[in-house]
């Protein structure tokens, strides 16, 4: 729990979340704003205030603090994430055989949205005009597949899993096809920013939130402080 602050302190380092809105979130430290207190930009003292600390990290996900900043310099770094990342996407799709009940612009629509797992600082943003790719600047990919009975299943069965073969296309996306339905498309993928086009993002989103901190006004006790204690307020605020 924090100790009562100034009033100057409060606004100057603090978003405060009041009964009618929320307030302070504009920057406010830059030299002359407020009388007595120096305020320029110093690179050594951002170093020293600033910090990240990942909260938890997966292969589709990641939280993380930023602990020194203000939050319009938080949601420039969501924007960031959001439309000047960038990644590699599907940009062309050349479909030579499409027997699906999927039409050829909504497939070409699928395709460009799934993600592309490469490293785009291998490669080089394409000449706006060019025609055809080269190695340093698109990935072509072939997706070549068709849909058949299977032999196998049994007469009772009426699940698709059993009684097809390929009616599912990969990568964990297209569930179109049946029997005598087949697709042959080849992708070119090339390197490209959110700010661009959204297949570019390399989020699905981004978001940012405050790190609580919670101001006691008066003394709890008795049963109310027992009930603080187990809340959720107080763990989130000892975490930081």
């Amino acid at each position: 729990m924090a100790a009562p602050m100034s009033n100057v302190d409060e606004i100057r380092k603090r978003v405060i979340l009041s009964e009618f809105g929320v307030r302070n979130v504009h920057t406010t430290d830059y030299p002359g704003n407020y009388p007595g207190y120096d305020d320029a930009w110093s690179l050594q003292k951002f170093k020293k205030n600033f910090r990240i600390e990942v909260v938890h990290m997966d292969d589709t996900s990641m939280e993380f603090d930023m602990i020194g900043v203000d939050a319009a310099l938080a949601n420039a770094f969501r924007r960031i994430l959001l439309a000047e990342v960038p990644t590699m996407a599907v940009e062309k799709v050349f479909v030579y055989n499409n027997t699906s009940i999927i039409q050829d612009e909504i497939l070409a629509h699928r395709l460009g949205l799934i993600p592309i797992k490469a490293d785009p600082r291998l490669f080089e943003y394409r000449n706006a005009g060019d025609e055809e790719g080269t190695e340093i600047d698109t990935i072509q990919l072939q997706l070549k597949v068709k849909c058949t009975r299977n032999p196998r299943a049994t007469k009772e069965s009426s699940d698709p899993r059993e009684l097809y073969l390929n009616h599912m296309v990969y990568s964990k996306d297209m569930k179109w096809l049946r029997p005598g339905q087949e697709l042959d498309v080849v992708m070119h993928c090339v390197k490209g920013i959110g700010k661009d086009h959204a297949k570019f993002s390399p989020v699905a989103t981004a978001s940012y939130r405050l790190l609580p901190e919670i101001t006691l006004l008066q003394t709890v006790e008795g049963e109310k402080a027992e009930r603080l204690k187990r809340s959720d307020w107080t763990h989130a605020a000892e975490r930081f």
